[in-house]
């Protein structure tokens, strides 16, 4: 079996049909395989974020072909996964989940994330949004992450952190231990 490379992409465009498919064919004319990705519009942004494995003899071609995509408008940000050995996920801690509804205002994030920089706690993956509010047409914010708790760390612990800042900034804030 080749050795494999793999890499990890950050890409931005101005939002338009095709771009996935320009992503997707220079991956596959190189021989790579697309593993995951997470990609979204963002204030009329084309952004995301993608893994990808390619024979190790083929990784510098594959580099300079998503480098001419920016001729089309779309930055490639490319950066080579470290140590594949890593440990699992369970091995690391526990996972758990955290939803977050609120009235908007600024710094929530940066409050409830501060809980979780406090703790050691990794946030594994984010989502966040403002939306209207269904019955006076305020704003809200929402978010969900999933969040990877070390071994020494307590759930009971965190939760009781967020319950303190949760009154000063008017959020309801769910935690609970991953599926």
């Amino acid at each position: 079996m080749p050795a494999l490379a793999t890499l990890i992409m950050t890409v931005i465009a101005g939002d338009r049909p095709g771009l996935v498919q320009l992503l997707a064919s220079r991956v596959a004319d190189h021989g790579g395989n697309w593993l995951e990705s997470r990609m979204c519009r963002l204030g009329g942004q084309f952004a995301g974020l993608l893994r990808v494995e390619v024979p190790a003899s083929r990784r510098d071609e594959l580099v300079n072909a998503l480098r001419t995509l920016e001729v089309d408008g779309l930055r490639v940000i490319i950066h080579a996964e470290g140590d594949t050995t890593s440990t699992s996920a369970a091995d690391r801690g526990s996972l758990v989940m955290v939803e977050i509804v609120g009235n908007d205002r600024p710094g929530i994030l940066r409050s409830v994330s501060g809980v979780f920089a406090a703790h050691g706690v990794n946030v594994e993956e984010l989502a966040s949004e403002r939306v209207s509010a269904p019955m006076d047409g305020g704003r809200l914010f929402q978010a969900r992450a999933t969040l990877l708790l070390p071994p020494q760390v307590k759930l009971s612990a965190v939760r009781a952190d967020l319950e303190k800042i949760a009154a000063d900034l008017m959020v309801d804030v769910k935690l609970e231990a991953g599926r």
